[in-house]
This record gives C-alpha cells, structure tokens and sequence, in this order.
C-alpha cells in the first residue's frame, strides 16, 4: 500500500485533494493498482469498509496518456457497474519554495435560509491541458458573509507546479452539512499577482457566472481580498548532510531464546558459513545506506535478552564488542563481527525488552539538540515484545530528541504490536501523552524474501522501504526546533603548486 486519499462524505463524485508523489522510471514497469471504498467508520481496517471496485494500470499509461490523463473504468464487482476513475500526471518542478497566505471575503451572498451562509475556498491549479486540479480547501467559517480565514501552507509546485503565471482558479462555497455545497462564486488570479501581496491587485470580485447571466444589475457575489503572503524556502534533508549533519547508526539485536538454538540450521541466528542469516542481512542491508552518512563509521552495537558470562546475568542492553564502555564497532564489518562473536558467548534467554536499548539511544540524542547529529536505532527481533507499555513510553519520550527508531522483524511470528508502534494509522501514546512526532518504522523481513533466492534483491529492497521515512522524521524534527542547516563549506579548491624549473 503507498497511500490512501482523504475521505469525502456523501458523494459518488468525488475530487480527491491528496497527491501522491512518485519517481517515475521509463525503463521499468511500475504496476499500480487503485481500490475504492465507503467508509463506515473510524477503523484503519479496510475489511470493515464497502468495497467498491478496483483500477490497474501502469504509472507508464498515466504519463503516456494524452494530457497525461487516465480515464478508466473501475471493476472488481461481478455484474456490476463501478464506475469511472480519472488519473492525472504531472512532472514535478523542481521549486522548493513554500507560501503561506490568508485570506477575508466581504458581503459574499446570503445561501441559507436560516441564518447566514458557512463559506469557505477551493483553490484549483490549472494543468497543462487546460482543466484544473483541486490543491487546497479552507476550512469552513460559520454563519458569516464576511469571514476571515486562518493562513494555509501550500507549496508553489502544489499550487501551480513553480509556473508563476499559471491561472489558479478559487471558488466560494457554503458549506452545507449533506456534502451538497452551495456554489457562491469564483475568481481567477496567478502566483505572480498574489505574490504583490496585500493591495489593491488581489481584492477579487467573487463572480456567478449563472446570476450574472439573468441578472442584468449583478455586480458581484461579494469580494475575497488577499490579507498576507508570505514566502518560505522549504529545506531538503540534503542541505542538512551538506551542511554537516551526522546521521549516528546504533544497531540493537535480539538475542532471546526463541531465535532458536544458534548452532542449529533452523534458528533465525544460524552461523551458516555460505550466506547470511536473515539478522545479518538486515544489518547489512540497512547498514550499507546509512553508513555513507557517518563521517567516522563507528557503530555501538548492543544486544538485549540474553544471559552474559561469567556470572549469567540477563542483561537488556549489552555491548556486542563485550566492551561497554565503549561498545563502538568500526563500520558494518565490525558490527557483524561483534555480533557472530557476542553468539558464541552469551546464552539466548528472554524476556523481549525493547524500552532499555531505546532509552539508551535517547539518552545520547538528548545531549545533541543543536542539529549537528542525527540518530537512527535499528532493532532487529524475531518477536513478541514483553514491555509494551514501558516501550510505548520510551517512544514517546524519544520522539522529542533528534532520532528515529527502524524495527525489522525477522521469523514468522505475528508482528501486530509492531504496526502499533510504526504510529503510520495511530499516533501513539502513553499515559494520555502522544508522540510529538512520528519516529518508527517497522516491516516484516519476510515480505522481502526474494522467492529466487537472490539476496542483493531483498537487501536493495528492505533497504529502500525501511529507510524511506528516514529524511522526513529528521525534517520534521528540524523544522518543530526552527534548527536551519548549516551553510555548506565552500567547494574544494585543490592548492596550486608552483613548478620550478632549472634553468
């Protein structure tokens, strides 16, 4: 699943707002498939919403579209009609630039009977082809003709693809509570005219064309004036690495009993001497990414839910290197090696805490909230976590420091709790506090068990799924701190050396 939409109430004709970015690669087959449902309730759960039909096609046939519009029957319903989808592609600008703007409307018509109308804006980009596309909805204010709206964010690509003279259409509805909104108006402007600001330029009639058709005295439907219009240059996780932000890679792995046995070939931990088990290949394949980030590639690596020599303590939070003072191990070659080694000299034994190893992470990105360092915990485990209620707090309290938490669940066992913590549905909570932010994510290993046996697929693949979120949970970490990325060093001019000849 990518994503879903935003939800629109009471309608078989719904234009949907959210867009879903993806990289577009003409030489591969990106094979898309669409579902449709009505929702009943609150439940993330699609089994519990009506189905309504399905659309495959390629990102290929959308691009290759004229216009690069898709219009495609919907199936799925034996015998029955679905209905009709209409796809639309656009190449992204490359304009980063975000604009914040507010907007009052004056003396707008009177739509409901009793009382005054409940207006609120659409704003709509137009498309090369000529037709537009719904960017953004005000909020709805309540019985007034003259309302102010709260300011919006939108980015200059959202709202007409970084072309600052492309029309931008707004039209002004009441806001009815049966979804069917009464139409009171529209106006057409562009970015360069908003980007004058507060004047006399961007006070707009807000025009009917059906009323101004009857009616031979129509003026208008009441005025909306642009009160403010602010620009903001949105920063990428890259300014952030150009400037010197180290990402810090900690790797925790499960050493419980149920990994099985280590020297026997059925345990997720087997040292088999040709290949890697499935820990050592997320390891890796995580691993290899991040550590392009790290300027002096030393790793801690801990260990949780074993019993250590000599005395047999069950330790939560153990250096793999059995130093832990220092349990630094140098790059993933390090890592791998303290973790065969920490095989051989702990017993497995359990329970599966994973509060200890998030608190220690935490710990040492309390003390770097200037921006300068970043954290990323992988957890690697194969189950059923013991202290939920102890980790949901750790998680809660992590989510204000400058880190992100990657768990990878290896083995066959039920990972339902795990999608509790990811928070992608749910933000989570504990004891009534949620998460400032959204830092885990978590996926199953086995959904990249590449069915031919080819494991650079699965690692390439495991890689890019489990480090997806990465640079927008840093992003928004920086952007609730107002932390900048520092500017980056001039570019490396080499020292000229003078020749000298004999003469």
């Amino acid at each position: 699943q990518f994503g879903r939409t935003e939800v629109i109430d009471n309608t078989l004709n719904p234009d949907f707002v959210r867009k879903f970015i993806m990289d577009y690669f003409f030489e591969e087959r990106e094979n898309l498939r669409f579902d449709f449902y009505d929702v009943d309730s609150k439940s993330p759960n699609l089994s519990k919403h009506d189905f309504l039909g399905q659309m495959f096609c390629t990102l290929g046939e959308i691009v290759g579209s004229q216009g690069s519009r898709l219009e495609k029957s919907i199936v799925g319903i034996p015998g029955k009609k679905c209905g009709t989808v209409i796809v639309t592609a656009e190449e992204l600008g490359c304009c980063r630039d975000s604009v914040l703007m507010q907007f009052c409307a004056n003396k707008l018509d009177k739509k409901d009977f009793f009382g005054k109308s409940d207006p609120f804006l659409v704003f709509h980009r137009s498309n090369e082809d000529g037709s537009f596309t719904i960017c953004h909805k005000t909020e709805v204010v309540k019985n007034t003709l003259n309302p102010v709206w709260q300011a919006f964010k939108i980015s200059v690509r959202a709202l007409c693809n970084g072309d600052y003279d492309r029309t931008i259409k707004v039209e002004v509805y009441d806001w009815d509570r049966d979804g069917s909104h009464d139409f009171i108006g529209e106006f057409t402007t562009s970015y360069r005219e908003l980007s004058r600001g507060q004047s006399q330029f961007n006070v707009y009639e807000v025009i009917n064309p059906k009323k101004k058709g009857k009616k031979k005295k129509y003026v208008n439907s009441g005025t909306v004036t642009l009160l403010s219009f602010l620009i903001e240059t949105e920063v990428s996780f890259l300014d952030y690495i150009k400037g010197g932000t180290q990402i810090n890679f900690t790797v925790a792995i499960d050493f419980t009993a149920s990994n099985g046995n280590p020297l026997q070939p059925t345990s997720l931990h087997y040292m088999n001497p040709y290949q890697l088990n499935a820990y050592g290949m997320a390891l890796r394949a995580v691993g290899e990414i991040i550590q392009d980030y790290d300027s002096d590639k030393m790793f801690p690596a801990l260990g949780f839910g074993a019993r250590l020599p000599p005395d047999g303590r069950v330790s939560h939070e153990f250096a793999l290197n059995g130093n832990p003072q220092n349990p630094y191990c140098h790059g993933i070659d390090g890592v791998m090696e303290a973790y065969y080694r920490s095989l051989k000299s702990v017993q497995l034994y359990g329970p599966t805490n994973f509060a200890p190893v998030i608190n220690h992470v935490a710990r040492y990105a309390a003390s770097v909230k200037d921006g300068s360092q970043y954290f990323v915990l992988l957890i690697i485990t194969d189950g059923v976590i013991s202290d939920m209620a102890q980790t949901k707090e750790s998680i809660v309290n992590a989510s204000k420091f400058p880190m992100s938490i990657i768990i990878v669940g290896v083995g066959p066992a039920e990972f339902d709790a795990m999608e509790e913590l990811d928070g992608d549905v749910v933000r989570i909570s504990s004891r009534g506090r949620f998460a400032e932010r959204d830092i885990v994510q978590f996926v199953p290993f086995r959904d990249y068990i590449d069915r031919s046996g080819n494991h650079v697929l699965s690692m390439a693949r495991l890689a890019k799924d489990v480090l997806a979120e990465i640079p927008e949970q840093f992003l928004s970490y920086m952007r609730v701190r107002g932390i900048k990325p520092s500017p980056a060093p001039p570019p490396y001019t080499p020292p000229i050396h003078v020749l000298q000849t004999q003469i």
